[in-house]
């Protein structure tokens, strides 16, 4: 995972010229959630069994200050996630 904390989190990353910051907007605070989000797909992604070596999660924000989460796979770790959704679905779909 690349996210902070775990030394793949660098200044590199970060591009202050590409933001556009509106006084006023508390971005910190939807940062934060996003960081905290971030952990808690990655842990998900990690306790159903996905090889998350190669798979990034970063959090930032949008212009108006909520918090965002982007993540970025491998196609091969797409499919896997793909299938563990399409797998989770219908198991929803026969309970109910």
């Amino acid at each position: 995972m690349d996210g902070i904390g775990d030394g793949g989190f660098n200044r590199e990353d970060l591009d202050l010229g590409a933001m556009l910051w509106a006084r006023g907007v508390d971005y910190l605070t939807g940062w934060r959630d996003a960081t905290q989000a971030a952990a808690e797909l990655g842990d998900a992604l990690t306790a159903a069994g996905v090889d998350t070596s190669g798979t990034k999660l970063r959090a930032a924000t949008d212009p108006n200050g909520s918090g965002v989460v982007r993540l970025e796979l491998s196609a091969a770790t797409a499919r896997e996630v793909a299938m563990l959704a399409r797998v989770t679905a219908a198991r929803w779909c026969e309970a109910g």
